[in-house]
């Protein structure tokens, strides 16, 4: 019987003695004694509703929330941009990425062939879990990394909205997620992979999702350039109500990626929901005082913002902080975040449309540097008693450069490649009549 076995990593156990890193690759590979494997049911329904949950995320959580965003003439294309691109991600996932990602190999940068088409999975195939002995069905691993790969590229969309060929994005989310994402993941969360054999802790994603991410739409913006009239032109959200409704449902959605990275329905989940809870509402109200002091007015914007900047910063931190810590994390997160947002982008004059960068890239790093903090007992996080805050912030940092390295380089040259070949923008005209027309042959709206 196949199965992914936790196999604790030596220098990262020996800062952090019993924690479990979520999703841990030989989830994807070795052999157990099957006289004491045993299935918990309570786990496994845990894990198929986690799954539906960070589906709920991308549709029609990002999708409205994104879409909120932008004018009204490009709201559809926003809800097809991120429809489309997670459809695609979850095929080449069953494909190729799986394997890439958990096929087993040895390697520290990819996890070779030996899963292709999910070969070797049934329905009596097992995933390991955290503790010794527990396991899930290999197909409800596989489907709830799945969702993580989805939404991944489709967060990327915020950055180049309103002015990209959809075409040339279904492309290039093709190419970023063999390259890109496939590679990150298998480097974090696999136990051949170069940054787990770093002891680098990510919980849930703050390297593999957030900053893959950001680091992609930062170049991504960088290489199409900005939206006609940008700086010149009302570019305001068409719709705050849509863009609070996709934000609330990207917040419930979130338990769903951060608990169900426990694999288990225990007290790991539990630390992971309630840090998801508080973090985040942590956030909200920083973002709300920094609006209040700086601009005389808290916005619901801003408090949009804020709620994406605490779930991305509590998301590689959610398994081993305190709900203390948890809460400082927020703060700090949405006052990163919002310097990025109104001061770096406004002096630099790059339009990172919806704050990609700005938002999951600058409250990834902070989310994943924090995590060396703030898992400190002193801070209330649970690292053991050999638990050296300096040396695990510097493996985090190590693995934050590693990550922005490795996403930069590639992205860029795939952009390139792509707008070299069928191009990356719409004509100027299009942009001006609007993507859901000229893109897609619709409306979101009829007037």
């Amino acid at each position: 019987m196949i199965q992914t076995k936790f196999t604790p990593l030596a220098a990262s156990m020996m800062l952090l003695p019993g924690l479990a890193f979520a999703q841990d690759s030989e989830t994807a590979a070795a052999a157990v004694d099957t006289a004491v494997e045993t299935m918990n049911k309570g786990d496994v329904a845990w894990m198929l509703t986690a799954t539906i949950l960070v589906l709920f995320m991308i549709l029609p959580g990002l999708a409205l929330f994104y879409g909120g965003l932008v004018r009204a003439r490009n709201m559809l294309s926003v809800l097809m941009q991120c429809t489309s691109i997670a459809a695609l991600a979850m095929v080449i996932w069953v494909i190729w990425g799986y394997s890439f990602s958990f096929g087993g190999g040895t390697g520290p940068f990819w996890g070779g062939f030996g899963k292709l088409f999910l070969a070797g999975v049934t329905p009596d195939s097992m995933a390991a879990t955290f503790t010794d002995g527990v396991v899930i069905p290999e197909y409800v691993f596989i489907a709830f990394q799945m969702t993580f790969a989805a939404i991944t590229p489709a967060l990327i969309v915020g950055a180049l909205v309103e002015r990209v060929r959809f075409g040339a994005l279904m492309l290039f989310s093709a190419l970023w997620v063999t390259l890109v994402y496939f590679p990150v993941a298998h480097m974090v969360w696999d136990g051949a992979g170069l940054i787990f054999n770093m002891g680098a802790l990510d919980f849930a994603g703050g390297t593999v999702v957030h900053i893959n991410a950001g680091i992609a739409a930062l170049i991504g913006c960088l290489v199409i350039g900005p939206r006609v009239g940008f700086g010149k032109e009302n570019m305001a959200p068409h719709s705050m109500t849509l863009t609070l409704v996709g934000a609330g449902i990207l917040w419930v959605g979130w338990f769903g990626f951060n608990a169900g990275s426990n694999l288990e329905a225990n007290g790991g989940a539990a630390l992971a929901m309630i840090n998801t809870f508080v973090a985040t509402a942590s956030a909200i109200l920083a973002w709300n005082v920094i609006e209040k002091i700086t601009r005389s007015h808290s916005s619901m914007l801003g408090a949009a913002s804020g709620m994406i900047a605490g779930l991305v910063a509590i998301t590689p931190a959610c398994g081993s902080v305190g709900p203390l810590g948890a809460i400082v994390l927020g703060a700090l997160a949405s006052a990163g975040c919002y310097f990025f947002v109104a001061v770096v982008k406004n002096r630099f004059g790059y339009d990172d449309s919806l704050d990609v960068f700005g938002i999951h890239g600058i409250g990834g790093i902070i989310g994943a540097v924090g995590t060396g903090i703030f898992t400190a007992p002193a801070l209330g996080g649970i690292g053991g008693e050999d638990f050296a805050m300096a040396a695990q912030t510097w493996i985090q940092i190590k693995a934050v450069l590693i990550t922005i390295l490795w996403c930069g380089v590639v992205s860029f040259v795939l952009f390139k490649l792509v707008d070299m070949t069928i191009g990356l923008r719409v004509p100027r005209e299009e942009e001006r009549q609007g993507l859901d027309q000229t893109s897609h042959g619709e409306s979101a709206y009829n007037y």
